[in-house]
């Protein structure tokens, strides 16, 4: 009995020892600003609106992102993202919230826009889950890139309308853009 439970200790040790030395060796191979740059370079060559300094600094803002794989940039752009249209959920909600006055028609619109949000942050959450396992999820990006262009399309139909922020929707499409390239390449 005692000498089963020590082979089965000495076993589970043998595979932590395993993996851990298998994430190190993973991890340090690619230690450099190297791959961020050259998914940069390829992203902003393949995506004529992404601008190669704004995909540098968004990967590069990622926690410990120059020691990173590409699946797990691919997970930093993509977190990022969701990070980015929640805030922007956020602050539609806010701008509802300050509705008194407001135009009825762009107090419709905003309504619109926060619903495009909540709908595609549900479907980019599913995306992210899909990466993690197998590398894709195309569409779960591609549905929050759809809700900044229509929320935007639908303010500007309305003269005088703004979408909530040109800013937000800028910077959901170009991270957009850059999970596109990491779902769409692995």
């Amino acid at each position: 009995m005692r000498a089963s439970i020590v082979f089965f200790l000495l076993i589970i040790q043998f595979f932590l020892f395993l993996s851990f030395n298998e994430g190190r060796s993973s991890r340090n191979s690619c230690c450099s600003r190297n791959l961020i740059e050259e998914v940069c370079k390829n992203f902003t060559q393949r995506v004529a609106h992404l601008r190669y300094k704004f995909c540098m600094d968004s990967l590069e803002a990622g926690p410990g992102s120059r020691c990173r794989n590409r699946h797990e940039l691919g997970l930093i752009a993509l977190n990022l993202l969701l990070n980015n249209a929640t805030d922007t959920q956020c602050y539609i909600r806010q701008l509802l919230g300050k509705s008194k006055g407001l135009n009825p028609i762009i107090q419709s619109n905003l309504e619109t826009c926060l619903e495009l949000y909540l709908s595609g942050i549900i479907d980019l959450k599913v995306g992210i889950s899909a990466y993690e396992l197998s590398g894709g999820g195309i569409s779960g990006v591609s549905a929050v890139s759809w809700s900044s262009i229509r929320c935007k399309d639908g303010m500007r139909a309305n003269k005088g309308a703004v979408p909530p922020s040109k800013k937000r929707n800028n910077d959901i499409l170009h991270l957009s853009a850059i999970g596109i390239g990491f779902t769409s390449a692995e």
